[in-house]
C-alpha cells in the first residue's frame, strides 16, 4: 500500500488541486497562537511540542489502528493519502519561480530583485548572489517540500511524515524563542538522514567524482545543515557555472531541476524495487 500511495500523490500533485484544499493550517496555527499564550507553555517549551506534535499523532495512531483491521487495510489508505499530501510542504515552487526566471532571461536584474523579494523572500548585493540564493531556495525548497517527507512515509509511514511537517510548521511559526528552538533541533534530527540520503542520490544521477571530492567530508556531520549541505551537493553535482544575468543563469535553474527529476525517478525505483522483494 506505501508505494500506492506514493503514486497517488505523484496523480494528485500533478493533475488535482486536492494539495491547496488539503493542506489548510488555519487550525492547526490558531492551537499554536493560544499555546504560547499560556504560561505553562513558555516555561515549559516540551508541553507545546506535547499539544502541538505528540497528541495529532497519537489521534491518527488511534485513528489507523481502528481502519487498518478492517478490509484488508484498505480503509486506511485514503487516511495515508491525505495525511501524506498535508505533509508535503507549502507552496507551488515551480510557479513562486516563475516570474523570477522570466526577469533573469530578460536580463531585467532590477525586476528580478523585487520578484525575488515578494515571491520567495530572498535579497542579495549582487546579481550573481542573487541567482545563487534562488538556486539554494530551489534544491531546500524541493528537499523539505517533497523527498524528506517521502522518505520518512516509506521509512516509517504516514506517523513520520506528520512529525516532520508539523515540527516544520513549529519551526516556522512559533514567536516563543525556547519553543522554536526545540522545534528546530528535533527538525535537525529528522533531516540528518533524508539530506543525506538525497546527497547520494544527488552524486549517483550527477557528478560523483565531484562530489567525492568535495563534499564527501562532511556527509556525516552533525553540525552542518541540511540545508546547507542539500546546497552544496546538489551544486557541486550539477557542476553549476558561475552565475550569469540572462538565458544562461536560467538555464542552470533548469539544471539543477533536472537533477532533482533524476534523484525523484531514482527514489521511486528504488521504492518499487523495496516493494517488489520484501
Amino acid at each position: 500500500m506505501t508505494f500506492l500511495v506514493l503514486l497517488l500523490v505523484l496523480w494528485v500533485e500533478k493533475f488535482s488541486a486536492w494539495r491547496h484544499a488539503i493542506q489548510q493550517d488555519g487550525p492547526w496555527l490558531r492551537l499554536l497562537a493560544k499555546a504560547e499564550r499560556q504560561p505553562d507553555f513558555v516555561e515549559s517549551p516540551w508541553l507545546g511540542i506535547v499539544l502541538l506534535v505528540v497528541l495529532p499523532l497519537a489521534g491518527l495512531t488511534l485513528l489507523l489502528s481502528l481502519l487498518e483491521p478492517l478490509a484488508y487495510g484498505w480503509l486506511a489508505l485514503p487516511v495515508h493519502l491525505l495525511v501524506l499530501i498535508y505533509s508535503l510542504g507549502r507552496g507551488d515552487l515551480l510557479a513562486a519561480l516563475g516570474p523570477f526566471r522570466d526577469s533573469w532571461r530578460r536580463g531585467d536584474s532590477e525586476a528580478a530583485y523585487l520578484v525575488a523579494r515578494r515571491d520567495l523572500a530572498l535579497e542579495a548585493d549582487s546579481e550573481g548572489a542573487l541567482l545563487q540564493q534562488v538556486q539554494g531556495h530551489m534544491l531546500w525548497q524541493a528537499y523539505q517540500s517533497f523527498f524528506a517527507v517521502i522518505f520518512w512515509y516509506a521509512l516509517l509511514g504516514p506517523l513520520a511524515a506528520l512529525a516532520y511537517r508539523l515540527l516544520a510548521l513549529l519551526g516556522e511559526h512559533a514567536e516563543q524563542p525556547a519553543l522554536r528552538e526545540r522545534a528546530v533541533h528535533l527538525r535537525h534530527a529528522f533531516d540528518w538522514l533524508p539530506a543525506r540520503v538525497l546527497a547520494a542520490s544527488f552524486a549517483l544521477v550527477g557528478n560523483f567524482v565531484a562530489v567525492n571530492r568535495a563534499l564527501l567530508h562532511e556527509l556525516l556531520s552533525w553540525d552542518i545543515s541540511a540545508a546547507q549541505l542539500v546546497i552544496n551537493v546538489g551544486r557541486v553535482a550539477c557542476e553549476i557555472p558561475a552565475p550569469e544575468l540572462g538565458a544562461a543563469g536560467v538555464g542552470s535553474l533548469d539544471s539543477l531541476w533536472q537533477l532533482l527529476v533524476r534523484a525523484a525517478v531514482l527514489w521511486y525505483a528504488l521504492f518499487a524495487l523495496w516493494t517488489l522483494f520484501l
